[in-house]
């Protein structure tokens, strides 16, 4: 119980998946203009990359290890996430239509999202079990949520400042993330 405690809490804070690991950076910019809408990823995303590390662990520890096709990893692992995406797709369409308007191209782009792929090679890659690769995998994604929402908290409180022209838009937005980044580095100290 307590390792994966530590897996959690790692996943989550220590080794953020967008601010130390710089994976899934595109959608991280992208979808934090609004703490609704950052909300709102970070829930799909949640959800996606939980899915992801259960069916990727069963796939690998069931189908491709016993039969000594681990060099297919990748390839099937970006199958199962296209898998998902479209499901997720599907579900916020029908059921809660503005949030699938909201996220707008950014909902597909789960599917190109290095860090969903990333958690699922990186569980391989560290021989995680069943219920590690499951903890890993939902504690990356609530630290991806936790990043994604405090970004776009910040942004909502910069709209209305005084930015310098050649800082303003993105410029701005990647060096609150750096400074998010740096802060992170604070919770290395926990484990």
């Amino acid at each position: 119980m307590k390792e994966l405690l530590i897996i959690a809490i790692s996943s989550a804070l220590v080794s953020n998946v967008v601010l130390s690991q710089f994976l899934g950076i595109c959608s991280f910019v992208g979808v934090s203009k609004k703490v609704e809408t950052a909300a709102g990823m970070g829930g799909a995303v949640i959800f996606v990359i939980t899915i992801a590390a259960v069916v990727a662990s069963l796939i690998y520890d069931w189908i491709l290890h016993p039969l000594n096709l681990d060099y297919l990893n990748t390839i099937v692992f970006i199958l199962v996430i296209a898998a998902l995406v479209q499901i997720v797709e599907m579900f916020l369409k029908k059921c809660m239509v503005s949030l699938y308007n909201a996220l707008g191209v950014y909902l597909p782009l789960i599917t190109t999202n290095c860090a969903v792929l990333g958690v699922a090679l990186t569980n391989v890659q560290d021989g995680y079990n069943f219920f590690e690769s499951v903890i890993n995998g939902f504690g990356t994604a609530v630290g991806y949520t936790i990043a994604i929402v405090l970004l776009a908290g910040i942004r909502e409180q910069m709209e209305g400042n005084d930015i310098p022209y050649s800082f303003q838009g993105s410029p701005i937005v990647l060096v609150t993330a750096g400074l998010m980044a740096i802060a992170f580095f604070g919770f290395s100290g926990l484990l």
